[in-house]
């Protein structure tokens, strides 16, 4: 079981050169956990996109439908008052986009779930290395 971010599930969408290394690691864990508000992050990805000539519509409607089936199998982690206060504290001590802060924090609070430690599949440098700093491991490509 590994936390995505945003960033690692925009490639299982849409073909780019991260393509075939996501691929390949959702077939070794396909168990994907992520945060509340993933999905509309990659809408708003795939959106960016479209908006900015990288894929055509008829690929964007695809790349939809695709996320909207791939969510549907994914396990969430809901907003919570302990999910937010723990963000707060990482965009203290981390160079963190509040979206960024989340993530990590819904992360973190997963592998509190599991009771071991999540592995977070990212692209997001600055993302990669707050996790590293809290202690997770990071697939990074």
């Amino acid at each position: 079981m590994r936390f995505w971010d945003a960033s690692a599930i925009v490639p299982l969408l849409v073909k780019d050169e991260d393509t075939a290394e996501r691929e390949a690691q959702l077939r070794e864990d396909s168990v994907i956990v992520t945060w509340w508000a993933t999905r509309v992050e990659c809408a708003s990805a795939l959106c960016r996109l479209a908006r900015d000539g990288g894929i055509e519509e008829d690929q964007l409607k695809t790349a939809l439908a695709n996320l909207n089936a791939l969510a549907d199998t994914w396990a969430e982690v809901l907003p919570s008052e302990r999910v937010r206060s723990r963000a707060l504290r990482l965009l203290r001590v981390h160079p963190l986009r509040a979206a960024d802060a989340l993530q990590l924090s819904a992360c973190l609070a997963a592998s509190d779930a599991s009771g071991r430690s999540m592995t977070l599949v990212c692209a997001d440098k600055r993302l990669c290395e707050a996790a590293d700093k809290e202690g997770l491991t990071v697939v990074t490509g």
